[in-house]
This record gives structure tokens, sequence and C-alpha cells, in this order.
């Protein structure tokens, strides 16, 4: 494995990035144009109407944000110039052929430039829409691979997925690929042309019926979940996801292929800075809701090893990884499988978590509307569905009832607080449905090729402080009270 010199590979090349505007796309622009700024050309791929529009959002949604700050301070006035050299935003959408790239002269010239391919697009809503998943994440990454077999100068495709295609396995899950149809719990017959038909099927029944646009989402919706479970796995998103590296193995031919399966990404631990991060990924709902006072409760077992549950690895430990294998496997025809997480190195534990949280917002406290501080105690941790349910029923559903009988008996008022309060617990509720799989979660991901790859970076004299993602490194308890949680509080808390 040949992994001297990364940065000076980096050199010259041109890559592709698709999902261009989400949180770990931006970390991996980020890096190669600060630790490469000789890279020939990035083109990041931006659903757009066109080409105005896209570098608008390339402008609002990436450039813009604060995880280019170092790139920033480090070119002044000039980082525009660089950017616009290195970087060209191309409008499209991996949901259609060709990329929904239009015009064959701008395809065809990026085919000729593109030496590596990056699929990072997604949408990782658990319960989204089944034609939308299956349409990003599942013939979305076809389109990619369609797209990729067209550039002769091609060194590789390198696809993110995620640790959780496994399901809700138990034991160790090994880094395997995918065999086409294969399925969870062993049911036979799943066939990915017959569930696009399907979804199709039902979107045109609904569209007849003239179903309302709420109708029409709550019922795709509920098709995604119902044909994931059907299969073994929990929900929309990972299954989606699981078909979607069926189909890259089974038609990649002699294409070498990277596919990144990550556990849930947190904050940056290093790079560009400490504590980056944007939107809410699992254990952070929680941390949320518990520092603004709307949750006295965590969700799990309380001497579980997070990464056997709620599993978390920083977001540039991540792209790390991604840089190392795309060196590393260029032009290395195979399929190589890497989950990146920290199962059996992490000693994070939940009641661990519980107690950093609770150690910071009492030294840091969020303050509320009316500016005063939000007092927190140490939270409860309930360590099974009955017992959430039961502390819900006590606490939150019991006393809705009661106010529902005041609604009866007054005026609007009590009504509005009544509705406003039973629609905050239904979405409690869901939400908590939808990470039940991982918050219960019994299976270790194993993450031995990733291991192999940590030891050839040590052995080939490869700058590991540029590339380390070696999750042993982490002082969990330090992470997450100076620079996880501060990052939430700075970048999502609202």
């Amino acid at each position: 494995m040949e992994l001297s010199g990364i940065v000076e590979s980096l050199e010259n090349k041109t890559i592709l990035v698709t999902g261009s505007t989400g949180f770990l796309a931006k970390i991996f622009v980020e890096k190669i144009l600060r630790i490469q700024p000789n890279v020939k050309r990035l083109f990041l791929l931006l659903r757009a109407t066109d080409s105005k529009s896209a570098t608008q959002r390339l402008r609002n949604e990436v450039i813009g944000k604060e995880v280019f700050r170092v790139l920033r301070e480090r070119h002044g006035v000039s980082l525009d110039s660089f950017i616009w050299d290195k970087v060209t935003p191309i409008p499209g959408d991996i949901a259609f052929e060709n990329l929904g790239i239009k015009g064959s002269d701008v395809r065809e010239e990026m085919c000729r430039e593109i030496d590596i391919v990056v699929n990072i697009a997604a949408t990782t809503n658990f319960d989204e829409r089944y034609d939308v998943a299956l349409g990003i994440n599942t013939l979305g990454a076809k389109h990619v691979l369609d797209f990729a077999k067209k550039c002769p100068k091609l060194q590789m495709l390198l696809h993110v997925s995620t640790a959780y295609v496994c399901g809700e396995k138990e034991g160790l899950i090994i880094e395997k690929p995918f065999c086409m149809g294969e399925t969870l719990n062993g049911t036979p017959a799943l066939d990915i042309e017959v569930e696009l038909k399907l979804a199709e099927e039902r979107l045109n029944e609904l569209r007849s019926e003239e179903a309302t646009e709420a109708a029409e989402r709550v019922a795709m919706k509920e098709m995604g979940i119902k044909r994931a479970t059907l299969y073994g796995w929990p929900n929309t998103y990972v299954f989606t996801k699981a078909m979607g590296e069926m189909l890259l193995g089974h038609f990649r031919n002699n294409l070498p292929l990277v596919i990144i399966r990550p556990t849930i990404i947190t904050s940056t631990y290093s790079e560009p800075f400490p504590g980056w991060i944007e939107g809410v990924r699992t254990i952070d709902s929680f941390i949320v809701a518990y520092g603004k006072g709307k949750s006295t409760c965590f969700l799990g077992d309380p001497e579980s090893i997070i990464d056997a549950k709620i599993t978390q690895i920083p977001g540039d430990m991540v792209v790390n990884s991604m840089i190392v294998a795309m060196v590393a496997h260029a032009n290395q025809p195979g399929e190589f499988i890497y989950q990146v997480g920290s199962s059996a190195r992490n000693i994070m534990k939940l009641a661990m978590v519980r107690d950093v949280s609770y150690r910071y917002f009492s030294k840091n406290p969020w303050f509320s509307k009316d500016g005063k501080p939000i007092e927190v105690r140490k939270a409860k941790i309930l360590n099974t569905m009955a017992s959430f349910s039961r502390f819900m029923a006590i606490h939150y559903i019991l006393p809705l009832k009661g106010l529902n009988l005041v609604n009866m008996a007054f005026c609007q008022y009590f009504r509005n607080i009544y509705n406003d309060h039973s629609r905050k617990l239904k979405f409690a509720m869901r939400l908590v449905e939808l990470y039940k799989p991982y918050l219960f979660f019994n299976g270790v991901i194993d993450d031995m090729n990733s291991e192999k790859l940590r030891i050839a970076v040590r052995e080939n004299g490869v700058l590991v402080d540029m590339f380390y993602f070696d999750p042993t490194c982490i002082d969990w308890d330090d992470y997450f009270m100076n620079i996880h949680i501060p990052g939430v509080v700075r970048y999502v808390f609202k």
C-alpha cells in the first residue's frame, strides 16, 4: 500500500465532489484547498437551476461558512481569486442521468479532466420519502458510477455510505461489501428494479387520487419504512444506502471503488479548528434539549460504550480517512470497504455523556428568552423503551390529558396550549422511535481495514498529524466538554 507523498499526489488533480453543500463535503473541500493549493480543479456539484444560482449557493452555503475561516485568514483579500481559480460550481443532481448536468460541452470537459470522483451526496433523513431516498441514495449512486465510467483518466470512485447499513445486527459487524439482492433478515427477492417500480406506481396512484401534497408525503414516508423493515433494515435511509452500495459493487466492473462507512459524524476534533459542526446528530438532539431545559432524561444503556450504541467520530477524522484511502487505492481495481468509527477503541459511555453535559451546562448555562439562565439537574438515564414510555406518560401524556379536559371546559387559550404541546410530544416520540435502533444498538462496528490503513500511514512516513484518524488519540471527556458541546452550542443552538 503506497502512501508516501499524499499531499504531493493531489497536485494537479481534478476532483468531482457531489453533495457539496453538506457538512462532510465542506470539511473535505476545505482540507484539499488548504493542504494542496496546487490541486488543478474541484468540480462541485450543487442542486441548482443554472450556473448563476449554483455560484450563489457555493458562495452562501459553502465558501461563506465558518469552516473556511483558516483559509480566509491565510489568503486574506486574495481568497476569492484563489477559490474561483480552483473551484467550479456545476448545477446538477445525482438523482438524474448524467448527474443532471445540462450541456454536452460541460459534461465532456469534465469527463476529460476528472481524475477522482467523490460521492458524498445523500439524503440522511431516517424517514425520507421512499421515492426521494431511492432517487438519491440508491439510483443516485448508480448515476455517479455511470458518469465516472465516462472519465478516461479516472483513478478511482470514492463513495461515502454509513456504517449503519448493517441494520440492527448484533456482534461484530465486519467490513464486507453487499451482494446484489442481499437482505439482513434472509427475506428473499429483494430486487432494486422492483423497488423503483413499486415506488413509482404508488406515487402515480396517489396522484391519480388527487391526494394532497401532505398526504402524498406521509404515504411515501410510510412506504419507505415498510419496505425497509420488510427486508430487515430499521429505516429508509440505511435501506436505500445499502441498495446504493449493491449497485456500485455489482456494476463497477474494473473501476477502483472505495466505500467509506462512517459512524455518526460529530464536530471537528482539530482541523481546520476544533468544534465546527452543522446540524444535529442523534446524541446531540438530547444534548440540545437538555441544555435548553426541555429534557431531563437521556435514553440508552448507561454503561454501554458510546460506539456500541451512539457511535461518534469527528468529521475531520472521516475526511482524513477518505483522503488516505483515496490515495492508497488510486488505479487499484477492486472494491475496498472502510468502516470509520471507534468500536473497539472508544471508552466514552452514555453515563459519561450525561455527566459531562451536566458539568458543561452548570458552568455555561443557556439563557432563556427572558434572559434568565436555565438551571440543569443531572439527567435521568432511561435504559429501556418501557422505562421511557412510563416516564413520558407520567410527566407529559397524563398532564396533557388533564389539559385537554381544561381545554374542553374553558377557552381557546387552553386549546392552543394543548394543541401546541400535543404536536411537540408527537414529534418527540417520533424522533425517539427513529433513533431507537441506534440508542439500543448492540453491534460492534469492526474497523480492521481502517486500522490497517492507519498502520500504513505510520509506516510510510506520512504526516500523521496531518492525516490523523485514529480515535485512540481522543480523550472523550475532554472532547465533549471542551470541543463538541461548545461547538454544538455555538453553531447549532438557536
